[in-house]
């Protein structure tokens, strides 16, 4: 029998509680809500933080390297050759690899991933209805930027060249689904595909069809009990660009007008997957196919006083990830701690194939036969040189060092998973404290935290 094929959906700045069926009753979100229903959900899946403002950079090289933060080049704004790539792997084991969307990790890795694809934009963030985008290029060169912007064409179509089509985009969701509902509808192959789907939504520039704002009343969305006007302490990142998207100090009308753009553009995010599935479906790949949802990173907006990711707290730092298919659970889920690095050697065992030695993540495979059951027992969080976090039994240390400042944050998850009351100074727990900032040392040596400059850190780091 065939190895089953992968669909993978990977979206930008979607926050993990961001699913209807997943608890959040603000937003709609129905394709989500079918995959959570037939798959596995992850509750606790997170990214490892970034080494750079540009956190989704280092986060999307460690999902296609399954390296851990520490083990990329330059925060991952380059992959080298000798870190073998997700697409690598399955090509040499008889995949044939197509991808589409944003892929911010140089031009020459994406030609190394896929064998073939569709519009690609090499960027972080741009203006979702006039993205330049560019042809798949096998050679990797990708020269000169592209003058024409997404608009959907199907490959049958000739463009008219001579045309300027920076005025005439789709939305870039639209662009990508209609893509890939093209590729599956049109595969013909008995070799199984991967299939790379990687949105620029909901990050911002927030704009999406009006029929998908109108679903939202920003008065009564629910902002989170941790929002507050102003951060309580320089953090080191006040001013990074994300945070200027909203005056300071915040105003909870402000925070819920950007929530209810935001979950607009997951719904129809959402409604885009819902397409890609149906195409699924109605070829009859549907249940021979893996298809796996995940988030970049996630977002603050408003809470804790902040607009952006770069930060250590819940909401920045923990994603969305369900997997469903052949020898996936449905309507089953787990509170085992994952990192989204973990995600390529668990595709390996899912589908039979070995797992590179450059691969420093961990396969989460056994999960889905265990009912119960751990695979990490602690997570460590990086935000460049100025913060370090720890998340061991339910309990979260966040330390800054910021311009010779210290600040400790100690969070008990179980009973504040909103992270709104701080428990570092209270003698009771005064152990728990110190058991964490040992972790956090061991933590340091096993993911190899002291290259240059991230070491400075520690420098002036003294307990």
């Amino acid at each position: 029998m065939a190895n089953p094929n992968i669909l993978f959906f990977f979206t930008d700045d979607q926050r993990f509680d961001t699913i209807g069926a997943l608890g959040n009753a603000d937003i709609k979100t129905p394709n989500m809500d079918w995959l959570v229903e037939n798959g596995t959900t992850f509750q606790n899946a997170y990214i490892m933080g970034g080494t750079d403002a540009a956190v989704c950079m280092p986060s999307r090289a460690m999902l296609m390297t399954g390296r851990t933060l520490f083990g990329l080049s330059n925060s991952g704004q380059s992959i080298p050759h000798n870190h073998v790539m997700l697409g690598e792997t399955l090509q040499e084991n008889g995949y044939r690899c197509w991808g589409t969307g944003k892929w911010h990790n140089g031009t020459s890795s994406f030609s190394r991933s896929f064998n073939d694809g569709a519009d690609v934009y090499f960027g972080g963030m741009y203006d979702h209805w006039m993205v330049p985008v560019h042809s798949f290029d096998p050679s990797g060169r990708y020269e000169g930027r592209i003058r024409r912007t997404a608009a959907f064409r199907p490959s049958n179509v000739v463009e008219d060249k001579t045309a300027d089509h920076m005025h005439a985009g789709s939305h870039s969701s639209e662009l990508f689904a209609g893509h890939a509902v093209e590729f599956l509808d049109t595969y013909q192959k008995d070799d199984p595909f991967f299939a790379y789907v990687a949105f620029m939504a909901p990050h911002d520039p927030r704009t999406m069809p009006q029929e998908f704002l109108d679903m939202y009343d920003a008065s009564g969305i629910d902002i989170g009990e941790s929002f507050t006007p102003i951060h309580p302490f320089d953090n080191g990142e006040l001013t990074v660009r994300d945070e200027l998207l909203s005056a300071i100090p915040r105003k909870e009308s402000d925070v819920r007008q950007h929530i209810a753009e935001y979950y607009a553009m997951i719904s129809h995010v959402d409604a885009q997957i819902g397409k890609i599935i149906d195409s699924l479906r109605k070829t009859g790949k549907l249940d021979d196919t893996i298809i796996v949802f995940a988030g970049d990173n996630g977002l603050a907006l408003g809470r804790h006083g902040l607009m952006g990711k770069q930060n250590l707290y819940d909401h920045s730092l923990h994603v969305p990830l369900i997997m469903t298919g052949p020898n996936i659970p449905k309507g089953n889920a787990t509170q085992s701690l994952v990192y989204t690095a973990d995600i390529y050697p668990t595709l390996c065992d899912l589908v039979g194939i070995n797992v590179p030695e450059t691969v420093l993540g961990s396969s989460f495979y056994s999960l889905f036969s265990q009912s119960t059951g751990a695979h990490r027992d602690y997570l460590y969080f990086v935000y460049k040189e100025l913060m370090r976090a720890v998340q061991v039994d339910g309990y979260k240390l966040i330390e800054y060092h910021v311009h010779g400042n210290r600040h400790s944050q100690l969070f008990d998850l179980n009973d504040d998973p909103m992270e709104t009351v701080n428990l570092v100074h209270e003698l009771s727990y005064k152990s728990t404290v110190s058991n964490l900032r040992n972790k956090m040392d061991e933590a340091r040596e096993e993911f190899s935290d002291h290259l240059a400059p991230f070491d400075s850190f520690w420098e002036g780091f003294k307990y």
